[in-house]
């Protein structure tokens, strides 16, 4: 009752501090920020609902993109001050000229998840290699073409043995009609990002063969923090105080991620049930934090390269900036 009690505290203490920040009549700095619909999303949600970015100084403008490629287009274009976006689109930037600079994950991990239709059977890509191997019909997979979402299944793929030609993948360009496809059986594996493939187990019976905290390390990320390298040079303070908004939004949903599920349903930002959000939360695989194992990304980096979608040598180290994200999570 106490943990309860000092948790609802807490969040009317932010609460309060915004109205305070703003009954002060110190203006709120505003910035706007593209995001797409998956889990680790949630800090930036939760950092505005609850007032972590006003008590930081911020008055945040969330602008949701269907398609990674437009966020990118738009942080590149200045229509906003930062993007989160899948880890792979900074380096497409990168490699075209864009003065692109990564300053932290974007907060959650394991958010990404291979799922296979219930009817199925599966529960490893074991039972994929071995469907294959028994030469039944081949089944479509709906991915993002050179994003995250495909390799994750490439490498599990390497991993298992099995021939990418042995399966059909189908691209697209949106990811909540992604997941309509899986809903009504257009396709029989999905590979997406919570809550959305929490909404499939609980409600379609689907099982998840692999996340990609499986499949790379643990603080490998889905999506990642981007400013333009002048942001990030003549305007510190800013980047600064969005982080620092960031994090205390994680540290809410990591200590009270009920209180967390409210705020999100109040400002309706993703389209699942409170229960299935609070199942995404719960069945992380560690709490939310932003410093991303940046090795592993640069190994995904490789292996797109080989795949030829990308065209470039920008490395992680060229425009990874994390100095700032590590000292205020210390």
């Amino acid at each position: 009752m106490r943990t309860l009690v000092a948790a609802l505290l807490s969040v009317t203490f932010l609460l309060v501090a915004g109205i305070a920040e703003a009954d002060a009549g110190q203006a709120l700095t505003k910035v706007k920020v593209g995001h797409l619909v998956a889990l680790d999303m949630a800090p930036l949600f939760v950092a505005k609902e609850s007032g972590c970015f006003a008590q930081s100084g911020l008055d945040v403008d969330t602008v949701f993109f269907a398609n990674p490629g437009d966020n990118n287009a738009a942080l590149a274009g200045g229509k906003i001050d930062f993007s989160i976006n899948p880890f792979t689109l900074p380096f497409f930037a990168a490699n075209s000229g864009v003065s692109i600079r990564v300053i932290s994950a974007a907060g959650g991990w394991g958010v990404m998840e291979v799922i296979a239709s219930q009817q199925l059977g599966f529960r490893s890509f074991g039972d994929l290699k071995a469907y294959i191997k028994a030469g039944k019909p081949k089944l479509k997979i709906a991915t993002l073409q050179g994003d995250t979402l495909e390799l994750i299944l490439t490498r599990e793929f390497a991993r298992n043995g099995i021939d990418s030609k042995d399966v059909e993948f189908v691209y697209f360009n949106d990811l909540l009609a992604m997941v309509e496809a899986f809903r009504t059986g257009q396709v029989d594996m999905l590979s997406h990002i919570k809550p959305y493939t929490t909404e499939m187990v609980a409600t379609k019976g689907a099982t998840v063969l692999a996340n990609n905290a499986q499949a790379w390390t643990l603080h490998t990320p889905n999506t990642v923090v981007s400013v333009l390298d002048e942001t990030l040079t003549h305007r510190p303070q800013v980047v600064h105080a969005f982080l620092k908004g960031l994090v205390c939004g994680a540290d809410l949903i990591n200590r009270t991620p009920d209180q967390a599920v409210a705020l999100l349903s109040k400002g309706h930002y993703f389209r699942v049930s409170p229960a299935v959000l609070l199942s995404s939360f719960k069945s992380a695989p560690a709490p939310i934090s932003f410093v991303p194992d940046v090795n592993a990304i640069q190994s995904v980096v490789s292996d797109l390269t080989k795949l030829g979608y990308i065209k470039g040598n920008v490395t992680a180290k060229d425009i990874f900036r994390l100095d700032m994200i590590k000292s205020i999570e210390q």
